[in-house]
């Protein structure tokens, strides 16, 4: 049976705020410079909610869990993505950009379930953690080591 309009209107809603919450994290990563910044989160945001909202409405009889499962693993396969290794095997980069990027589905899933206040309070949560804590662990990262001499490059 077809959901009214204004159920309709409610779950967009749910939709609306995973993009909403998850563009705040893409702002931040926007900020400093990272390829995964704001359209990327909240596509991810609002596709996670989409999803989740999916997995309950549009499939009735069918074991929501499955859909979640299934967002968990493509969202983590787009994080591997945004990982690269340098030459020099010393130094990895992406690997905060993908957690946000999978914090992001999870809040997005939060969304798509209307738990509204853990998906903001995470958002806010992970916003802290990229912009406030960064500065902080640049300053505990011991220096980067050059690669031995007389290793070569596999």
């Amino acid at each position: 049976m077809p959901l009214t309009l204004e159920a309709q209107l409610d779950l967009f809603l749910r939709v609306l705020a995973g993009a909403g919450l998850c563009a705040v994290i893409g702002i931040e990563r926007e900020r400093h410079g990272h390829a995964a910044g704001l359209r990327t989160h909240m596509l991810v945001g609002l596709g996670a909610a989409l999803f989740t909202v999916l997995s309950f409405y549009a499939f009735p009889n069918s074991d929501p869990a499955r859909i979640a499962a299934q967002i968990v693993s493509g969202i983590g396969f787009l994080g591997a993505g945004a990982i690269l290794q340098r030459r020099d095997r010393y130094h990895m980069h992406g690997l905060t950009t993908a957690a946000s990027i999978w914090a992001s589905a999870a809040i997005g899933m939060a969304c798509g379930a209307a738990l509204y206040v853990i998906a903001a309070l995470t958002a806010l949560l992970v916003v802290i953690v990229l912009a406030v804590l960064a500065p902080l662990g640049e300053r505990l990262r011991p220096p980067s080591k050059a690669e031995p001499e007389g290793v070569p490059y596999p």
